[in-house]
């Protein structure tokens, strides 16, 4: 749920680049902003749960990016 005067944004997975956590449930993707003040940009997230290329996603924020996953 957004907070007072916040919009969530539109975003569409590009690629999923890979899955992290200790389980495994958390992905590691790149998206591109579909609306709003960072339209067209795009940017790496984690989300939590199944998600595919082309899935739309809703976010709260879209300053922050995830870190790149290194292989160790």
């Amino acid at each position: 749920m957004a907070a007072a005067g916040q919009e969530a944004v539109a975003v569409e997975v590009v690629e999923v680049i890979t899955k992290t956590g200790i389980h495994g449930e958390v992905y590691q993707i790149m998206c591109k902003v579909l609306e709003g003040k960072d339209k067209g940009r795009v940017i790496r997230r984690n989300c939590k749960g199944p998600v595919k290329k082309g899935d739309i996603m809703l976010l709260l924020e879209t300053e922050r990016e995830a870190k790149e996953i290194k292989a160790k």
